[in-house]
């Protein structure tokens, strides 16, 4: 199988992915409820769209094209508030977070499309273990070459992306020491990690051929990768931020991805190369285990600092650019936050340091997302 065509899309366009939870209102475990959710969902004109996802207490929400993150906060607010309506009327909550803290994965159940199947049937226990809740940024790039810079020059920020989003740090009832554990989950699957560093689209061609005559890949969607390619939308699309506890950080996140691509398509800051990547693994694992603690390692300086004053660095150099997006609100939402060195894996944490309780952990979690 060739490799789609990379289709054209306006530069600095956006995309957002919500993966959510659903709820019982009994103990706020998952709940199987994601055929209701999308009989009812089908029901109401919305933007985007909502999907089934892997387990059947999961479901996906989506942007339509945006041009801002203040049009992503306003495509995702009406879908927030179908969603709450819909779930009161099946005595069910709605939840971000980048995992449930207390489900059992033996417990979950695939989710009844053929593409789901097909993945239990290959990756045995790790599908159900798969139930975690992610967002994905897409972002649109003027070609393919340009979209492979971006995707390789955001791969130097990717830390950025897993500590600002980090809201993941209990699984089964434990407390993972990780701000964002979610990941470790994504990292089990053979085809996860970095794309391959190549900055043409005639040589990631070359490689998607190599890859399909394996037998091991069959289209983009196997391929796992941080950041991937989507050539029928003419984007990039980020996948390592946990799904935030509300919409309004959600939008912010996407609103500091489309500074950042600005910044790139602007002034070129650098060019890639594959020894960007000696450090990658490591800080991207630090970014998980400590969040706005992290120590990030500059790969090319190799100095050492702490990753929330190179996230404030970078948001300096970066203003102008989210001025011109209409982001700056986005990026002081986000600054706020690194400056008190918080995140939503610390409110989750402060939470259960109060409540002793994870079930009220998820309670005050759909709370949230309601907006309350």
């Amino acid at each position: 199988m060739s490799l789609e065509a990379f289709h054209q899309s306006e530069p600095l366009t956006l995309g957002v992915e919500l993966e959510l939870q659903l709820l019982n209102t009994h103990d706020y475990d998952l709940a199987p409820y994601a055929d209701d959710m999308l009989r009812l969902m089908l029901k109401q004109q919305l933007p985007g769209s909502v999907v089934p996802e892997m387990t059947s207490a999961m479901i996906e929400i989506s942007t339509d094209v945006c041009r801002s993150c203040s049009e992503v906060l306003g495509q995702l607010t009406p879908i927030r508030d179908a969603l709450v309506k819909s779930a009161d009327k099946l005595n069910i909550a709605v939840a971000g977070g980048g995992t449930h803290p207390f489900q059992q994965w033996h417990e979950r159940r695939i989710y009844d499309k053929p593409r789901f199947h097909e993945l239990s049937a290959l990756y045995g226990y790790l599908t159900k273990q798969f139930t975690i809740f992610g967002q994905h940024v897409h972002i649109g790039c003027p070609d393919a070459d340009a979209a492979l810079l971006m995707l390789h020059r955001m791969s130097r920020y990717i830390p950025h992306c897993i500590a600002l989003s980090a809201s993941s740090p209990y699984v089964q009832g434990q407390d993972t020491q990780f701000d964002s554990a979610r990941l470790n989950s994504v990292f089990a699957f053979p085809l996860s990690g970095r794309a391959p560093c190549v900055l043409s689209w005639k040589e990631f061609e070359g490689y998607f051929d190599k890859m399909t005559r394996t037998g091991v890949v069959k289209s983009m969607k196997d391929f796992y990768w941080d950041i991937r390619p989507k050539p029928e939308y003419g984007t990039i699309e980020i996948r390592v931020f946990d799904t935030p506890l509300t919409i309004e950080r959600a939008a912010a996140l996407a609103g500091y991805v489309q500074s950042l691509g600005a910044w790139f398509l602007s002034e070129q800051p650098f060019t890639p190369e594959e020894d960007d990547y000696l450090v990658y693994t490591y800080n991207r694992f630090q970014a998980c285990r400590f969040g706005l603690d992290a120590v990030y390692v500059d790969p090319a300086t190799g100095q050492h600092m702490q990753l929330r004053d190179h996230i404030l660095q970078t948001m300096d150099r970066i203003a102008p650019f989210a001025k011109e997006q209409g982001a700056s609100g986005a990026l002081q939402l986000l600054r706020s936050d690194v400056e008190k060195n918080h995140n939503d894996a610390r409110w989750l944490r402060d939470c259960q340091r109060k409540e002793q309780m994870l079930a009220e952990v998820s309670r005050q979690a759909a709370q949230r997302f309601r907006g309350k």
